[in-house]
């Protein structure tokens, strides 16, 4: 093979690579876009509003949900507006996934202690059962598509190789409940009852910790583009900026909504903005890092209660109102 087309390909895997470590703003398997938004919000009632929750976004631009209790996984396609849905075993509980370049949706079983992929040409569903069991919680992809999930009430992190389906578990404390993955491969997490998150290391399974503040409560953490985390505080309505790198905290912004609204999803977009949702006030805020400047988009629904919110490939914001039943759109 001629020497420069070899070094294309290589430098075509490499920034692939990159892309799916901060793809979703949390490693959520398409890399976000950016645009002028225009501030339009439009939902659309799901088929079976059994709490769902924690959207995704395909390669093939369709968004794919849970339906937790109803043991669903849902798909609505954005250019027709239309819902599919495929049914899950009996007991399973979707309720985090994720969707990888293939197109198979990885979903967390989190009341049969499994992780379960779902091959939507086919509708076939295979479950990976957890060694110790538990309630698998969040999931991400790291840069060679392995997929790295919380178990919250078990306090273990687990990795599912891609290749091989072996699951490999790392104890941890605190309830760790939202996850990311760092530019350089380290595997962060919320400790939300600990208040604290922690850093895991693949390499040696080590783990070191960062405390949040008393009562802080810390929920969910994107990675933006340059690397720097972003944490959700639902104890005290703040969002925390950390350098991976240094372990330090950089800059606690607090939230319009005050200290009781209840800030819980985050994601960032291609630009490096960040979102987040203050769920006890119904309402979406655009960060500037920049500027510290705020937009406030106030929903249309009351009692929305989003739990996860992904930028897609467009640069659209999505979430889902697991009270409401209602999946939106932000552009």
């Amino acid at each position: 093979m001629n020497r420069n087309i070899r070094r294309y390909l290589a430098t075509v895997c490499v920034v692939t690579a990159s892309g799916l470590s901060f793809a979703g703003g949390s490693n959520y398997g398409v890399v976000p876009g950016t645009r002028d938004l225009a501030g339009r919000v439009s939902e659309w009632s799901v088929p079976t509003p059994a709490f769902a929750r924690d959207p995704a976004v395909g390669a093939d631009g369709n968004i794919y949900i849970t339906e937790k209790r109803a043991d669903k996984i849902a798909r609505f396609d954005p250019r027709t507006t239309t819902f599919t849905e495929w049914d899950v075993p009996p007991g399973t509980r979707p309720h985090g996934l994720v969707v990888d370049r293939a197109g198979i949706v990885w979903y967390s079983g989190n009341g049969n202690g499994t992780i379960g992929e779902l091959d939507p040409r086919t509708g076939t569903t295979v479950h990976h059962p957890l060694p110790s069991g538990g309630d698998p919680h969040t999931l991400v992809f790291d840069a060679q598509g392995n997929l790295w999930f919380s178990v919250y009430a078990g306090n273990r992190i687990g990795r599912l190789d891609h290749q091989t389906r072996k699951v490999t578990e790392y104890r941890v404390t605190g309830g760790p409940y939202g996850i990311a993955i760092d530019h350089d491969g380290k595997v962060w997490y919320c400790a939300m009852d600990g208040d604290k998150v922690g850093r895991l290391d693949p390499q040696t399974g080590n783990v070191v910790e960062l405390g949040t503040g008393r009562a802080s409560a810390p929920r969910r953490m994107a990675i933006a583009p340059d690397g720097l985390l972003w944490v959700t505080l639902g104890g005290n309505g703040k969002l925390l900026k950390i350098d991976p790198k240094t372990r330090r905290v950089l800059m606690e912004l607090a939230l319009p909504a005050g200290p009781g609204g209840g800030p819980y999803a985050v994601t960032a977009d291609g630009a490096g903005r960040i979102w987040v949702n203050e769920i006890e006030s119904d309402s979406v805020v655009l960060v500037d890092p920049k500027t510290q400047g705020m937009q406030v988009f106030n929903l249309p629904t009351k009692n929305e209660g989003i739990r996860k919110m992904v930028v897609d490939g467009q640069g659209r914001l999505w979430y889902m109102g697991s009270h409401s039943g209602r999946l939106g759109m932000i552009q």
